[in-house]
């Protein structure tokens, strides 16, 4: 097995048995990058000298015995999160040569653990986007197939796993951008619950919507990545202080008795068909797996895509004022402060992003608050109620991620309706707050992956990953590659 196609757990008994090296390791996987990146674009920026600065640092940890899961492991981060002295974009001219003061929560975990900083992954601006085409950094294709897209906003994430560019990466997810992407990349991608993962150091896009969580190869690098990232941060007031379990311990432990409910809501008339067989396939594993199959409801989730657009768009006005071209990003020069004001944010931000706070500032402007911001939050209560409910008769959920295969490049970019729909099945999660994860399930008849979705109560995070263990362990969809 190659060194860039191995899981964090078969490199760390590798490293520790001193049958490799972080620096090998290391060094493999920035001549992956380099071979592949021409094609692919999952990177912004690639961070060589540090890396291997940092491997030589891992392999001296190793030597002493100080060998933890993510010791000397090559991993890359989505452009959103802050590190120090590395620059950080988040896909936009605005942030185009920004060099963060200080690092965030969920990247200085990993770091202490000894975990190796290969380079900050491409993304929709702002992470807004589901495509991954909104990125002032060039688009990010899939490496399944380059004419399409990754999905969005964590494509360079999803991108760089499915490429072998990375052991594992970190994304962000407001509405679905882990999930998604992981689904069309063919890779595991996990949404904890909010309030599970620190989001200190993390650049908002909505305040009460983001989460930070893993994208890996298989289910049991997802246990390890979420349980060295997991845990109370003080510097963060969405932070829950409860305790951490151990994610890999309950993973081999099956699903039989374990009761999986089926939203009717997420089997619609206008699923794709390869989407659809991958679903019944799936229900048929589980059913073999001796797990029992409820028929539930989520009946607000017709209003899960509009409350989500006009909440996430209302924080999106109020976190993105702050880019105003004084303290901090892209100034222009121009008359006057206003016209200073406008001239910066006008060349800094992208077409998406503009469309995202012009759509906020009017859902919070006098006169139009309470009938669509204030509106939205009522119907995001009666959404976190059918999850309440429906939690009352089940231990997980089982949907789609997306109604269909990854689509093609610039098919959507200007059908900004169609491009929210990709979210439909992901969205309402982020609504309720809780946990969800995509692995993958199967092939549309033109070799792209499909994933799978299963969905957590609050802080049920053990329950999802012990359930898709059990799936990637009974099926093979998991093991396939990227030709790329």
């Amino acid at each position: 097995m190659n060194i860039f196609d191995m899981t964090i757990h078969k490199l760390h008994a590798a490293l520790k048995g001193k049958q490799i090296s972080s620096v090998e390791a290391t060094s493999a996987m920035l001549a992956r990058i380099e071979s592949v990146e021409p094609l692919v674009g999952s990177f912004i920026t690639v961070t060589p000298e540090q890396a291997l600065e940092a491997a030589r640092a891992a392999d001296r940890r190793i030597a002493r015995g100080e060998c933890h899961l993510l010791t000397g492991i090559p991993l890359a981060i989505k452009d959103i999160f802050l590190t120090e002295g590395v620059r950080t974009t988040c896909g936009s001219r605005i942030l185009d040569n920004f060099i963060p003061p200080y690092s965030a929560t969920s990247w200085e975990k990993l770091r202490l653990h000894g975990a190796v900083l290969l380079g900050k992954l491409n993304q929709d601006e702002f992470a807004m986007g589901s495509s991954n085409e909104s990125s002032a950094y060039g688009i990010t294709r899939n490496p399944w197939d380059t004419t399409c897209i990754p999905g969005g906003s964590s494509g360079g994430s999803a991108a760089a796993v499915a490429a072998s560019e990375a052991v594992a990466t970190l994304g962000t997810d407001t509405g679905g951008s882990i999930r998604q992407p992981a689904s069309h990349c063919g890779c595991v991608g996990l949404k904890p619950t909010y309030g599970r993962v620190s989001r200190y150091g993390v650049i908002a896009y909505a305040s009460s919507l983001d989460q930070v969580g893993p994208l890996t190869r298989d289910v049991a690098d997802c246990a390890i990545m979420l349980e060295a990232l997991a845990g109370y941060d003080p510097k963060d007031s969405t932070s829950v202080d409860t305790a951490v379990p151990d994610y890999s311990a309950p993973l081999t432990r099956g699903v039989k008795g374990l009761k999986i409910g089926l939203p009717k809501e997420y089997f619609i008339d206008g699923l794709d068909p390869d989407v659809q067989r991958a679903m019944e396939g799936a229900i048929e594993t589980y059913r073999r797996l001796g797990a029992e199959f409820v028929d539930i409801s989520l009946p607000h989730t017709d209003y899960a895509v509009a409350t989500y657009y006009l909440i996430a768009t209302a924080e999106a006005s109020s976190n993105l004022a702050r880019y105003d071209g004084v303290r901090f990003g892209h100034r222009a020069e121009a008359d006057g402060l206003l016209g200073m004001y406008t001239k910066s944010r006008s060349e800094g931000f992208g077409t998406e992003v503009k469309r995202r706070i012009m759509l906020g500032t009017y859902a919070l402007s006098s006169g139009y608050y309470d009938a669509y911001y204030v509106k939205a939050q009522k119907v995001r209560t009666l959404i976190m109620n059918d999850f309440i409910t429906a939690f009352a008769s089940v231990d997980v959920m089982l949907t789609p991620v997306a109604p269909t295969p990854a689509f093609k490049i610039g098919e959507k970019i200007n059908d900004p309706l169609q491009m929210y729909l990709s979210d439909i099945f992901t969205i309402p999660v982020n609504l309720a707050g809780t946990c969800a994860m995509s692995l993958p399930a199967g092939f549309s008849a033109s070799g792209l992956p499909i994933g799978l979705q299963l969905i957590g109560k609050p802080f049920g995070e053990e329950t999802i990953l012990r359930a898709g263990y059990a799936f990637e362990q009974a099926t093979e969809w998991h093991t396939r590659k990227a030709s790329i």
